[in-house]
Order: C-alpha cells, then sequence, then structure tokens
C-alpha cells in the first residue's frame, strides 16, 4: 500500500536509524573519536536494520544518501548548474532508499545481515563509498568483511534466537572484535612532508593566477628542502597545468630534487589523450604516473559512449573523459616501494592488489568543500588501511592531509 510510505511515524524511524549510522561520520568531522560510543551507536543502529519494516528501511537509506553524500553534486558550482544540486540529493536519496528498501524483502535477520555485508560490493554508477563498515572504523569492532558479518550475526542471533541459543553470539561477538593479527609495516626511515594547501576549485583553474599558485608552490617545496624533508608530497592537481607540455618547470622541479624526492599532481597529455597524473622527481629523474580509476561523473561518464558525448557537450563544454592507465604503478624512493593513487581510486579495492606497504595518495577535495567529504575520504582510507595492513600517506588540497596507520582498538602485538 503506497500509503504507507507516507506514514509520519515510519519516516521518522527511518531518520533515526539514519542517524545511528551517520553519527560517527559526524562526530569525526568535530575531532571527536570515542570507541565505545561509536560501538553502540552502530550496534543499535545495525540491531534496527535487522528489524525494522522495509519502509523503514526505505527511509534509513534515503537518509542515509543525504547524510553521507549529499555533497556529491556540488561540483555543478563550478559548471554554470548549482540548480542541480537538489536534484542530485534527492537522486542519490531515492538510490540509497532503494538498496536498503531491498533488504527489507526478508524478514529474516540474518538474510538480512548477509545482503548488509555485500551491500559495499554494489557500486551504484560505478561509486563504491557506501561502506557501511566506516561506522566500525573508530570502533571495538573489527572492519574485515568476515568480521562485520560475524558482528551482524551476533545481533541476529541475539534478536532472534530463543534462549540458550542467544549463547552462540558469544564467540561471534568476540571473533568480531577488533584485534590486531599482524604488526604494521614500519614507517620509512625517510623525513616525509605532506602538503595541506587550501587552494580553492573557483580561482585553482583560472589562468590569471596560474603564475602566483606555480610560484607558492615552488617556494613551499623550497621551505621544505630547507628544513631536511628527504620525500616532499603535494596533492592532486596542484599545479593546474599540462605539466609535461611546460619544460621550463619541468626543468626546476628535476634540479629541485637532487638528493631527495618530490611528488606532485598536475595533468599530462598524451597520444591526444589528457591524465590526470602524479608526478615523481626522484634524484632529478622523472617518472609519470597516471590515474587508474576515474571519478564517476567528475572524471568520466560511466554510461554508453553516446549519452556520455551527450552530457559531456551539455554539461562540460565538449570535454573529453579522462583516460587512464591499465594498471596501478609502484615507485621507488630510497629503500621503500610506494604505490601510487590518486584521490577516488584511494578508496578503491583494485588500487590495493598485492597488498604495498606503502601508499602515496594525492587528493583535491576543494570540488566538494565545505562539507564532510573530506572526513569521510579519511574513515575510508583508514578502513583501507586496516584492511590491507598498509601506511596511507596523504596530502589533500582543502583536505586532510595526514598519514593513516593500520592501527587496532585491540592490540596485543608490539608495533613497530
Amino acid at each position: 500500500n503506497l500509503r504507507q510510505y507516507f506514514t509520519i511515524i515510519f519516516i521518522i524511524r527511518g531518520f533515526f536509524v539514519a542517524c545511528l549510522l551517520s553519527l560517527s561520520i559526524y562526530l569525526s568531522y568535530f575531532g571527536i573519536e570515542i570507541f565505545i560510543l561509536n560501538t553502540l551507536l552502530a550496534v543499535a543502529g545495525f540491531y534496527l536494520v535487522l528489524k525494522e519494516n522495509r519502509i523503514v528501511l526505505f527511509y534509513t537509506g534515503f537518509f542515509i544518501g543525504i547524510f553521507w553524500f549529499y555533497w556529491i553534486g556540488f561540483s555543478f558550482r563550478y559548471y554554470g548548474f548549482p540548480y542541480l544540486i537538489p536534484l542530485m540529493i534527492l537522486f542519490t536519496a531515492f538510490l540509497y532508499g532503494f538498496l536498503f528498501w531491498l533488504i527489507g524483502l526478508s524478514n529474516s535477520p540474518f538474510i538480512r545481515a548477509l545482503f548488509i555485508t555485500g551491500l559495499s560490493y554494489i557500486h551504484p554508477m560505478g561509486f563504491n563509498w557506501l561502506v557501511l563498515e566506516v561506522t566500525l572504523v573508530n570502533s571495538y569492532i573489527g572492519i574485515k568483511k568476515w568480521q562485520f558479518l560475524a558482528f551482524l550475526m551476533s545481533i541476529a542471533i541475539i534478536s532472534d534466537a530463543k534462549k540458550y541459543y542467544k549463547l552462540l553470539a558469544i564467540p561471534l561477538i568476540f571473533s568480531a572484535l577488533d584485534f590486531s593479527y599482524k604488526s604494521a609495516p614500519k614507517m620509512p626511515n625517510l623525513k616525509i612532508y605532506l602538503s595541506s594547501p587550501h587552494l580553492s576549485q573557483n580561482i585553482k583553474w583560472n589562468q590569471e593566477y596560474l603564475p602566483k599558485i606555480v610560484n607558492s608552490n615552488l617556494q613551499e617545496i623550497k621551505k621544505a628542502i630547507k628544513k631536511g624533508y628527504d620525500l616532499i608530497i603535494l596533492s592532486e592537481s596542484i599545479f593546474p597545468l599540462y605539466l609535461d607540455q611546460t619544460p621550463s618547470l619541468l626543468n626546476t622541479l628535476s634540479k629541485l630534487s637532487k638528493d631527495r624526492a618530490i611528488v606532485t599532481g598536475s595533468l599530462s597529455f598524451k597520444d591526444n589523450k589528457p591524465y590526470n597524473s602524479t608526478y615523481y622527481f626522484i634524484d632529478g629523474k622523472l617518472t609519470i604516473a597516471d590515474k587508474v580509476i576515474l571519478v564517476p561523473f567528475g572524471e568520466e561518464i560511466p554510461l554508453p559512449k553516446f549519452i556520455a558525448k551527450f552530457i559531456n557537450k551539455i554539461f562540460f563544454d565538449g570535454a573529453s573523459d579522462y583516460a587512464t592507465a591499465k594498471k596501478p604503478i609502484d615507485i621507488r624512493i630510497k629503500d621503500y616501494i610506494f604505490r601510487n593513487a590518486i584521490c577516488y581510486e584511494a578508496t578503491r579495492e583494485e588500487l590495493y592488489k598485492n597488498n604495498p606497504p606503502y601508499m602515496i595518495a594525492i587528493s583535491n577535495n576543494a570540488w566538494f568543500t565545505p562539507s564532510i567529504e573530506p572526513v569521510l575520504q579519511k574513515l575510508l582510507l583508514k578502513y583501507f588501511s586496516k584492511k590491507y595492513n598498509i601506511i596511507i600517506f596523504h596530502s589533500a588540497n582543502m583536505g586532510i592531509s595526514t598519514i593513516i596507520k593500520p592501527t587496532h582498538a585491540l592490540s596485543f602485538i608490539k608495533q613497530k
């Protein structure tokens, strides 16, 4: 009955469940990371997802789509279509509302637990940021799939099993706890500088500001050199030009990289195709690492070519999608191997293939600020750091530049 979907109490209950599963993100935005609180929020939130009816679950997904992803359409501000932002918010809300409605097709909490565990494998339009395990990153519950499933199954048993069968939840709860099972990689014996610029998107690509931006970047590099940094990492596309087509600047950066490494984001142009790239200047030598996975609707249109061409013409002045590299690139700096990642792709499973010990990730969050997007990105990077036991060095423009280590809430292993 369609009328039931307009029942106020169902809408309020869906809103409440969505709040429980979103509060940890917003608390992190304000620098509040209380493990016991986040654990209790997750227990309450997922308990209700396992028990509520599918109308409530629709509104749970609807509000999660808003709370987590209201910022997705913010980039339309820079293309002259700000009026599309509320439409994008509604589209995202209904999309995730539908996914949560599907969870409610079964009344069994055990089947729901299986569906929730697999939800992160569903990538609408290639976008994979609905990883519900993110709510557990700063909690006492582990984030690996088997731990997440054990956590959900323990809640299902407690909520649905009879009498003594509830005791079966005890070993599941214990196995779901966030114990560390192996040591994290050693920190590289390098003095590492992570740039954290605040270059707004509306001036970044304005040619009038280009000389000032380039000079500011060079001055920042020189200051880091004076302070004795071995590895200097600047953010994504912080040189807003085709750096490989600018020989004088390439030469300057190569000279500055003598006896050290300078990593910076810029564009490159090869075979009549544009690339989003990371430039590695290592002791005077240059390696260019191109992006492998593009941002849906930001760097590529994940639709059939004829539709993508039409959308590019209407919204992006006829610009073509970026080209991509075939696979991730590993870079040796001194005695250490770093996996290269640019922004969105640092939150994709494909970039962690073969378990590299270190990653250099560069981002430009200016498209989506002010919003919770940089915080959600940081939590996702924490998730992948824990999952793959990797140290991530992240430099972000108008985002969160930080070193992310695979720390665990309950560790009996001495970290190096």
